[in-house]
């Protein structure tokens, strides 16, 4: 149940490489300059935004800042309330201390 399972290995055969013969003579090191023609780069398809997805992408957009920003405040108020209560106690049990030591 737990143990691993592995996808079956590739049975694909391996290519077979040949080295290229050379069947015409060398040319030489020297050779006139030709212009060299970039690869032309294929299109790719625009994202085009109508004015009804353009208002909903932004009320999406406004929807998710309002929603991280609630959780990031409620997240803050938890520490501030924590805080607050944890000091709280720290001054009673300090009250208290003192006043075991007085003897009261």
């Amino acid at each position: 149940m737990f143990t691993p399972k592995y996808p079956p290995q590739d049975t694909a055969p391996t290519p077979i490489v040949s080295p290229a013969v050379q069947t015409t003579a060398p040319v030489p090191a020297v050779q006139a300059a030709t212009p060299v023609v970039p690869a032309s780069v294929p299109q790719r398809p625009t994202v085009q935004l109508t004015p009804g997805s353009a208002l909903a992408l932004a009320a999406g957009g406004g929807a998710v800042v309002l929603v991280v920003g609630a959780v990031l405040v409620s997240m803050l108020l938890a520490v501030a309330i924590t805080a607050v209560s944890v000091a709280v106690t720290a001054v009673v049990l300090r009250f208290l201390i003192t006043d075991l030591r007085k003897g009261r």
